[in-house]
């Protein structure tokens, strides 16, 4: 089966356990996804597939994505994405994959894209300590020093004021707590990346550590 899935944030609630502990988590409507195409290492020269989420009509598509989807029978959907394969056998183009092949207690991690922040500051966005607060100084939160000056430009990487946030970021270590098949949610304890409505890749955890690892 596929180790990922596809879905979006619905926003945080609490959950309580056995002994009356509150659990931070985070709803996720994932899936259900379709399975579009088959990737295998003799034709491709790895094991994967490709995955759609959330139905779109065909107007909203160019021609080739949409004879991508419509040559191998499937309707299209607005997101694709890859995911890898555990296991010997893979789920054929057009068949159907849900939560159901997540289990509570099992460890994910989940990627997605952060909120935007706009244009921000050194000290928002890197969290700069910044100058004296008293009246006597004249520089409070400036970035001070652009770097050497006998170079006669600013080096690549010099973190200075600009946009914030509204990039890929991946949250590691996070634990499914609960797991409905019949409405498509899960609960995952924690946050995770983007904002309400987001679109989210949830992959499972060892599989997607042994991926990066080959």
């Amino acid at each position: 089966m596929p180790t990922g899935l596809l879905g979006k944030k619905v926003g945080m609630t609490r959950i309580y356990d056995e002994n009356g502990k509150a659990i931070p988590v985070t709803v996720v409507v994932a899936g259900p996804c379709v399975v579009v195409q088959r990737k295998t290492a003799e034709r491709d020269g790895y094991e994967a597939v490709q995955l759609g989420f959330e139905p779109v009509a065909h107007a909203r598509l160019n021609q080739p994505m949409l004879g991508h989807y419509l040559s191998r029978n499937v309707e299209p959907h607005r997101h694709l994405r890859e995911f890898g394969v555990g296991g010997d056998e893979a789920p054929a183009a057009g068949s159907t994959v849900t939560v159901a092949i997540f289990e509570e207690g099992q460890m994910v991690e989940v990627t997605g894209t952060s909120k935007g922040r706009g244009f921000a500051g050194a000290v928002k966005r890197y969290g700069f300590r910044g100058g004296p607060a008293s009246h006597g100084s004249k520089v409070h939160r400036a970035p001070q020093s652009a770097g050497a000056t006998d170079a006669q430009r600013v080096f690549r990487g010099k973190r200075s004021p600009g946009h914030m946030g509204a990039e890929r970021c991946t949250t590691k270590g996070l634990q499914v707590v609960k797991v409905d098949p019949e409405r498509n949610v899960l609960l995952i304890r924690g946050s995770v990346p983007g904002p309400r409505g987001g679109l989210l890749e949830i992959k499972a955890q060892a599989q997607a550590e042994q991926g990066s690892d080959e």
